[in-house]
C-alpha cells in the first residue's frame, strides 16, 4: 500500500511563488511516476506536471510551462512542485498522484493508482 502525504499549500499574492511537496511511503511499481493534478472550484480536476522517477523525464500542462517545474528527490522518496510567477486561476486544490507511467499520468485519463488527500493553494489578485 503507498500512502501519498502533501505538505506546502497556502496562500499567496499573484506573481509569488510557492513550493509544494508530496512524500511517499512505501516503493512499488506504482510510484515509478509521480505527479500533480489540480481542482478548483466547479472544475475538473486536471492534469498539472509528472515526473518519471526512472528516468527523470518530465511532462506540464500548457498553462503551466515555464512557471511551474516538479521535481523528485527519490533518496527521499517525495516529489516538489515549485510554482512561480503564480496567477489567482491557479488557485485550487493540489492533489498528489503516483502511478507506473508519467506519460499515461499526463493523458486525458489521469492514469493513476494513488492519491494524496490535497493541499489547498489560493492565488490572490
Amino acid at each position: 500500500q503507498v500512502q501519498l502525504v502533501e505538505s506546502g499549500g497556502g496562500l499567496v499574492q499573484a506573481g509569488g511563488s510557492l513550493r509544494v511537496s508530496c512524500a511517499a511511503s512505501g516503493r512499488s511499481i506504482s510510484t515509478n511516476a509521480m505527479g500533480w493534478f489540480r481542482q478548483a472550484p466547479g472544475k475538473e480536476r486536471e492534469f498539472v506536471a509528472a515526473i518519471s522517477r526512472l528516468t527523470g523525464g518530465t511532462y506540464y500542462a500548457d498553462s503551466v510551462k515555464g512557471r511551474f517545474t516538479i521535481s523528485s528527490d527519490n533518496a527521499k522518496n517525495t516529489v516538489y512542485l515549485q510554482m512561480n510567477s503564480l496567477r489567482p486561476e491557479d488557485t485550487a486544490v493540489y492533489f498528489c498522484a503516483a502511478g507506473p507511467s508519467a506519460r499515461r499520468m499526463a493523458t486525458p485519463q489521469m492514469d493513476a493508482a494513488y492519491w494524496g488527500q490535497g493541499t489547498q493553494v489560493t492565488v490572490s489578485s
